[in-house]
């Protein structure tokens, strides 16, 4: 058997094929946002809790452009500046009947939306206890994802540079950092990625899966950004498992002549 005939990811006791987790925000319209999710392969989909209307289902909602047999809602708390909004948000989510997982966000500021550690810690805590599966969107900080593992978060999922802004990868070293730091704890990341060679690099650097949003949606053509990422996510994957060769200051030749007959 291959490494990757059994390389599923897993979470909290939960299995899943894809490595690509995708989002419903920025889409030109509900079909264009379908169409994406299919091309894109993911498995998990992730909503914004406030996006969602939880009180009549008469309502067309995004909602009714996820199939829920074939996907797992994500719901995340979007929009939360304190422990208390978040919380709530998520016990609404559950409420609904969305789920007890949760990609937990509670913002720290408005412009650059860096999360809060400290709230969010406060958040995981609270929710733990009340049974829910966390997810927490946070920096690349090795201590802060130390704190939200001690608090009972089921994964990390720092960022690769600031929401929405398609930087890529801004801090490689503290993703190696975290992944070498972090081993037994899935490690997602999550906010950054512009085009298909950022999600390459972020599961290159050793992340089990890579969350995006506008990376996809905000591209001219998203259904077919949206494929690009899928083989992305693959590709690097693989490049992870393979093991990378060594770099060298000076070359070595392709065809070695030790043991040629001159």
């Amino acid at each position: 058997m291959t490494l990757m005939e059994n390389d599923a990811l897993r979470i909290a006791g939960r299995e899943f094929r894809s490595r690509l987790i995708v989002g419903t925000g920025k889409y030109k319209n509900f079909q264009e946002m379908a169409r994406a999710h299919e091309a894109s392969g993911a498995e998990i989909v992730t909503v914004a809790v406030r996006r969602v209307n939880l009180t009549d289902r008469t309502k067309e909602s995004l909602l009714d452009y996820i199939d829920r047999a074939k996907y797992f809602i994500l719901p995340n708390t979007a929009g939360c500046y304190t422990a208390d909004e978040a919380v709530r948000a998520a016990r609404l989510a559950r409420e609904a009947g969305l789920s007890n997982w949760i990609k937990l966000e509670v913002i720290g500021d408005e412009k650059t939306l860096f999360p809060d550690n400290f709230e969010l810690v406060k958040a995981t805590e609270a929710l733990v206890r009340e049974g829910f599966v966390v997810l927490p969107y946070t920096n690349d900080d090795l201590i802060a994802a130390r704190r939200l593992i001690d608090a009972g978060a089921a994964a990390v999922m720092p960022l690769g540079a600031p929401i929405g802004s398609g930087m890529g990868v801004q801090n490689p070293a503290n993703i190696r950092i975290l992944r070498e730091m972090i081993a037994g704890v899935p490690l997602i990341l999550d906010a950054g990625v512009g085009i298909a060679s950022d999600a390459a690099v972020a599961m290159e650097l050793g992340a089990d899966a890579v969350l995006m949003n506008t990376g996809i949606a905000g591209a001219e053509d998203p259904v077919l950004m949206a494929e690009a990422m899928k083989h992305a996510v693959i590709a690097g994957r693989k490049a992870y498992l393979a093991g990378r060769m060594p770099k060298k200051l000076y070359a070595t030749a392709s065809s070695p002549l030790q043991g040629v007959v001159r």
